[in-house]
C-alpha cells in the first residue's frame, strides 16, 4: 500500500475554553476575554468579525446566565478558530454551555419576535442575524450548548 501522493498543508485548530461565573459578571468577563483570545489569534479588535463575535458572545452569555443558571454551577465558553486558505480565513465557532438542559431555546427557524414594548426576547434574533449558522445541542452532562459560527473573510 502506497501514501498519498497529495501533500496536505499544515492546519493548527486554535480551541480556548474557560468556565466562568454564573452571573452578569461571568458574563461580561467572558466577553472581554473572550474578545482578547481573538485579537491573539489574529482576529483585530473592532473588525467585523471582532464586533460580530463580541454580540454573539455577549447574547449567549447573557443567557446562560439569565436562562440557563444552576445555582453553584459555572457556563463554559468555547472559542474555535479553523483556519482557512486564500479565499477565507476560516471558520470561528462560539459555544457556551450551560447545566439546565431542561431550559432549551428555540433553534434557527424558530424563534419569534417579541411583542412591541417588551424588554427582552431578541438575544437570539441578534445571533440568528449575525451568525452564519447557529444551533443548540444538547450535551453530557445535563445541560445544552449554544453553537454559532461565524465565516471569516478577508
Amino acid at each position: 500500500m502506497e501514501a498519498p501522493t497529495k501533500a496536505q498543508t499544515d492546519v493548527t485548530v486554535r480551541v480556548f475554553r474557560r468556565q466562568f461565573s454564573s452571573n452578569p459578571r461571568g458574563a461580561r468577563l467572558a466577553r472581554r476575554v473572550g474578545l482578547y483570545q481573538l485579537h491573539t489569534w489574529g482576529i483585530p479588535y473592532l473588525s467585523d468579525a471582532s464586533e460580530s463575535a463580541a454580540l454573539i458572545i455577549g447574547e449567549l452569555t447573557a443567557n446562560a446566565v439569565t436562562h440557563g443558571r444552576v445555582p453553584g454551577r459555572d457556563f463554559e465558553l468555547r472559542l474555535t478558530h479553523t483556519p482557512g486558505d486564500r479565499e477565507i480565513l476560516g471558520v470561528l465557532r462560539i459555544e457556551v454551555s450551560d447545566t439546565r438542559g431542561e431550559c432549551r431555546p428555540p433553534g434557527p427557524g424558530e424563534i419569534a419576535a417579541p411583542a412591541d414594548g417588551d424588554d427582552s426576547g431578541r438575544g437570539l434574533l441578534i445571533v440568528d442575524a449575525l451568525a452564519d449558522r447557529w444551533a443548540v445541542i444538547d450535551r453530557e452532562p445535563p445541560g445544552k450548548t449554544v453553537r454559532a459560527e461565524l465565516d471569516l473573510l478577508y
